[in-house]
Formats: structure tokens, sequence, C-alpha cells
């Protein structure tokens, strides 16, 4: 399984067998991003909730991909109501077997609406995304605050790897992200949702050294890390 970092929280998935995934699809407007919108190949979309910072380029590139969007049920009837094809809603607590593995959407701290023509379109709670493909479990936390709740996420998944944003002001900064990866009790930890504008202005390599030797990963934009 190939995991690839492409700027703020966007991460795309390769499986073994050719499938690929890809989470929050922010890149137009984002500086940060070695992805074109108009040419990113996917194979599925999953969003962990509805700031534009996270939807981004959903809508056009599930179209152009014919790829199915996995989201909370609002974001899937926003994503239809655009024009995607197809989409699969589900909500916090639930799971689902997909040809490609399982998905299950935990709890994220966060909220989760999106402007348009100036109105404020709700779109349903903040997730976290556990993909359990290959034999191997990965976490992608979404934006979201500590939460004591992590420790039952660490129980209850033996996570490979996990992407925590460390950004602060809108989620987790390092000290609290530091605390939410030994709750999760992950082997491996990548910060995500951070540089991206000035108010999440962050150092990764303060929060890899809040780690135990070996935990933490930095990931440069473009980078792969094979599980």
């Amino acid at each position: 399984m190939k995991l690839t970092y492409h700027g703020h929280s966007v991460l795309a998935i390769q499986l073994a067998d050719g499938q690929k995934l890809l989470f929050d699809p922010f890149i137009t407007g984002n500086a940060l991003t070695d992805l074109d919108a108009e040419t990113v190949e996917t194979d599925w979309l999953l969003i962990t909730h509805g700031h534009s910072d996270h939807i981004g380029d959903m809508v056009p590139i599930a179209k152009r991909n014919e790829a199915p969007v996995i989201s909370v049920v609002e974001i899937c009837r926003y994503a239809a109501h655009k024009g995607v094809a197809e989409t699969h809603g589900m909500n916090m607590g639930g799971s689902f077997e997909f040809p490609f593995g399982k998905i299950s959407m935990v709890e994220a701290k966060h909220s989760s609406g999106l402007e348009e023509d100036g109105t404020m379109i709700y779109m349903g709670n903040p997730v976290g995304i556990i993909l359990e493909a290959e034999g191997k479990t990965i976490y992608h936390a979404g934006d979201t605050a500590l939460f004591s709740d992590m420790a039952m996420i660490g129980e209850r998944f033996d996570i490979d790897v996990a992407f925590l944003p460390i950004g602060d002001n809108f989620t987790m900064g390092v000290q609290d992200a530091a605390t939410a990866a030994a709750l999760l009790n992950a082997s491996k930890v990548v910060p995500i949702h951070y540089n991206t504008f000035p108010m999440i202005k962050q150092d990764p390599q303060t929060f890899v050294n809040l780690l135990p030797a070996g935990v933490g990963q930095i990931l440069a934009v473009g980078e792969t890390l094979e599980v």
C-alpha cells in the first residue's frame, strides 16, 4: 500500500491491486499541493467534512473520473445535487465493506459547513475516516480537536499509520496532536493540515520531537510512505 501526501490534508492511497483512493481533495487554491485538479486520477473519493479546504475539487474530480464519493450523508447528498453519479453516504459510528476494503467513520471534534453564494450550507457531522485494507489500518483524522475517546479508537483499531492535523487555530496544535498520538498508539504518525495558511504555520519537526523515536514521520508534498 502506497500512501502519498499532497499538502494540507490531501492524501492519496494506492492499493496493491491498483485501486486509488483520494482523501479531502483540496487542490484548487492550495498553494502547497503538487496535484492538478484537471488531471488527478482516482477510483474513489473520501471526504472527512464539508469545509471548502477539504471538499475542494470533489465534484469535478468525481465527475471526470466517474469516482464514487464516500462521506457523511449530507455531503453525499450535496455531491449528488451537483451531478455526481454515485455516492455512498455514511455517518459517525458506521462501517461498510467496499471493493477496496472496509471504511469506518469515527468521531471528530470540529464543525462542517460550506459557504455558497453567501449562504452557509449544513454539511453534517465532521468525521475521521479509518481504512482497513490489505491487512493494514490507516486513520485520517480530518480536522479535529483532541478528545479523550481517541483512546477508544486506539483500542478498537490497530492503527499502522495515523494522519493527524497539527496546524492549531482551527484544529489541534502540536502539543494536543502529540497527546492524540499517544492515545491512538499508532505505529506511525504523519502530521497534516499545517503551513497552508499563515494562521496554521507550524514546524512539523517540533511535533515529531514530542513523539517516541521512530513514530513520527514528516512527509514532504508528493512523498510516498509504503506500508
